[in-house]
């Protein structure tokens, strides 16, 4: 079982994030007291990692894949412009990857600074496409079109 702290570590998320992911049902955990406990099979749930085999198993392709875990944050961005940032992200994502392997992306928008987080668990060459991606969109002027100001 882990504390919100020790997964805010793990995921480089603040408390706060991970305190609300639990509140809004996507992280399940238990309350003791006045504190919650976060068990590894809701972790793993939240970030879409699959259970480590179990040592000795051996089978095909388990040895040598890696796995990344990456959290960009931009800051500066209002309301509108996460939206069409994240829009354009999941839409790369879902439109077919090459053999890069399954991949999770959930973006994060903190109005109160302006800030947007994208977090990408996954192969190592799904996610250097992301970053890819996300480098030529914002490269591409989204920020430039107006939605600095986090109107909406």
């Amino acid at each position: 079982m882990y504390s919100v702290e020790e997964v805010a570590d793990l995921l480089g998320l603040h408390v706060r994030t991970v305190r609300g992911y639990i509140r809004a049902g996507r992280l399940r955990a238990v309350r003791i007291g006045k504190q919650y406990r976060i068990s590894a099979a809701a972790l793993q749930e939240l970030t879409g990692r699959p259970e480590p085999a179990a040592p000795g198993a051996g089978g095909a392709g388990g040895a040598g894949r890696a796995e990344v875990s990456s959290i960009v944050q931009i800051d500066g961005v209002g309301r509108a412009a996460a939206d069409r940032i994240g829009t354009f992200v999941l839409a790369g994502v879902n439109t077919g990857r090459g053999a890069g392997g399954p991949l999770r992306v959930q973006t994060v928008h903190d109005q109160e600074r302006n800030r947007m987080k994208i977090v990408i668990l996954g192969g190592v060459s799904a996610t250097a496409e992301v970053l890819r991606l996300i480098e030529s969109v914002l490269d591409g002027g989204v920020l430039d079109a107006g939605g600095e100001t986090g109107d909406a």
